[in-house]
């Protein structure tokens, strides 16, 4: 994606992290020149020195029939908001939308064991509902078994990371804050996210 410097996240652990808290992803591939995409959950895992992505589609999602060996895009989004010229002090000022967004490119590979499979959904249930694993643990392995026939699970290995915040760095301070302030206290929830997103980077 299109990345200034200015809007760079430079960091990996910074867009590690941002994968980790916001692990709702569109996952895109391409076939015959036509791109595909699905929506879904992911977990984030690093081995050695390779950052693993995984998640897993529904059996009858035929999506799952590109992945393996293909070139993956996924793509992470959170915080975004109309920015009204009304925040700067000069009146030669236009709109624009700040927003992140962090890009993972990698290669895929389908989990054929249902043991893996089975992992993966472990892995999700320790990753977002941990009071639940109890409750997962007491059921009978037909059930566990039968959820598992009806998914297909793949991991991504993760060859290049991008990640991008604008959230209006190129603007006075006095202006960000004011955009901060207002976003506060507003009743729209994209504004507020962004807001609080702002004043954290502000740091």
């Amino acid at each position: 994606m299109y990345i200034p410097k200015h809007n760079l996240m430079a960091d990996n652990e910074e867009i590690l992290d941002y994968i980790r808290t916001y692990p709702f992803g569109t996952i895109i591939t391409s076939k015959d020149n036509y791109p595909i995409a699905t929506h879904l959950p992911f977990v984030l895992s690093e081995q050695g020195n390779e950052i693993i992505i995984t998640s897993h589609f529904a059996k009858g999602n035929e999506h799952w029939k590109d992945i393996q060996g293909s070139d993956i895009l996924i793509i992470f989004s959170e915080h975004d908001a109309y920015i009204s010229p009304k925040y700067y002090d000069s009146k030669m000022e236009v709109p624009t939308w700040n927003y992140s967004a962090v890009h993972v490119y990698g290669k895929g590979r389908i989990l054929t064991d249902e043991s893996q499979a089975l992992e993966v959904l472990e892995k999700m249930i320790n990753s977002f509902d941990e009071e639940y694993k109890q409750q997962w643990d007491n059921l009978p392995s037909k059930f566990k078994n039968s959820l598992v026939k009806e998914i297909v699970a793949f991991e991504i290995t993760v060859t290049e990371l991008q990640g991008k915040k604008k959230i209006s760095q190129n603007k006075k301070k006095v202006e960000r804050d004011r955009i901060i302030t207002s976003f506060e206290m507003s009743d729209d929830s994209h504004e507020r996210s962004i807001g609080e997103y702002m004043k954290r980077n502000e740091k």
